[in-house]
């Protein structure tokens, strides 16, 4: 039976539409893989310590990174535990006494509230990070490195900004 004008062109309209194009979910894969292993291996460059824009640290060419740990930042005008301040820099500066008691109290507290110390951490101290400006005066930093000591954080750690050692370079 012949088929009218009206029906060949309704099959072919129909037969148009069941053919859509499919989407090639293999290449898709393929690059979402790649994206997931570009960020895998790029996620371990992370800096750990949060940087602060008023100081500059001095350089150095250490290799090893920092634990996770309390960080004291030690500012122009203030000190801080963990964004806290503790004491001022001019107060602390102006004083005869080695020991900061701010910043001894602020210590003592994190102490308590920690869990206790194993004998063997015991022995070496609380971890502390000190962040401070390569421009602060050796007699402030020795003021707060002896407070962090009488406080029982005696496993003090140095924040450096790392530079490629002439060996690698």
């Amino acid at each position: 039976m012949k088929q009218s004008m009206r029906a060949r062109r309704m099959a072919r309209h129909h037969r148009r539409l069941s053919q859509l194009p499919k989407l090639n979910l293999v290449s898709l894969m393929d690059i979402f893989t790649i994206l997931v292993f570009f960020l895998l291996v790029n996620s371990s460059e992370v800096e750990v310590l949060s940087r602060d824009k008023n100081i500059e640290l001095p350089a150095s060419v250490a290799d090893q990174q920092p634990d996770e740990s309390l960080l004291l930042v030690v500012g122009d005008e203030q000190i801080l535990v963990n964004g806290r301040p503790v004491a001022s820099v001019a107060d602390v500066l102006a004083q005869l006494d080695e020991e900061i008691p701010g910043l001894s109290e602020e210590l003592a507290l994190r102490a308590e509230r920690a869990r206790p110390l194993t004998e063997a951490e015991a022995q070496i101290g609380r971890p502390i990070t000190i962040m401070g400006d390569k421009g602060i005066p050796y007699k402030l930093l020795k003021k707060v490195m002896a407070t962090c000591a009488a406080s029982d954080y005696r496993d003090i750690a140095l924040a450096v900004d790392q530079i490629a050692s002439e060996a690698e370079g």
